[in-house]
């Protein structure tokens, strides 16, 4: 018989729990498709974890649409908006998330060009700042997520490879010198 380990147990319950309500987001009852269309941020649109008015700050945002919500969750950060999809105490049902395509969007005044969170591709560890400092940057396609990287560094990814221990929050404020 094999036994698997705690940590191990705890990563494929927590990827169930993500995975799980996602293949059914965007089914309504009938079978039929029901997207769940991410909303336009605005001059009073706040962040969910530190109400930080998104569009005052650079760089690519998320927001969350969680079952039984007709409006999303907004994130002035990829990293918090990530952090928050990985945590291991994460229980609602997910309808849909998503973050910026930063290969279209203006880094610094990002609008639209909104992405599903699940299919993107991550730049970690870029020398580009967000809201709280140093951030993720989030992509479509792979080539600008490349070009990216080249330009101010830092490592591609794939939603499915993100581990929780690479979405800390506490590195943001600590590495921002304007605060």
């Amino acid at each position: 018989m094999t036994y698997l380990s705690l940590p191990t147990l705890r990563r494929s319950a927590l990827a169930l729990a993500l995975l799980a309500p996602l293949s059914f987001a965007g089914c309504d009852s009938s079978g039929g498709a029901k997207a769940m269309a991410p909303l336009e941020i605005d001059a009073s649109t706040t962040c969910e974890l530190d109400g930080m008015l998104l569009a005052d700050y650079p760089g690519p945002k998320g927001q969350v649409f969680y079952s039984g919500q007709d409006k999303p969750q907004f994130f002035c950060d990829t990293v918090e908006l990530l952090h928050t999809l990985l945590l291991p105490e994460q229980v609602k049902a997910l309808a849909a998330a998503y973050v910026q395509d930063m290969g279209k969007a203006d880094w610094d005044k990002p609008q639209g060009q909104w992405i599903d969170a699940k299919t993107a591709l991550y730049v970690f560890g870029g020398k580009r700042h967000g809201s709280m400092g140093p951030t993720i940057a989030s992509f479509a396609l792979e080539a600008d997520a490349q070009a990216f990287a080249k330009q101010w560094g830092g490592k591609v990814v794939r939603f499915a490879d993100i581990q929780p221990t690479m979405v800390d929050l506490s590195g943001g404020a600590l590495h921002d010198s304007k605060m």
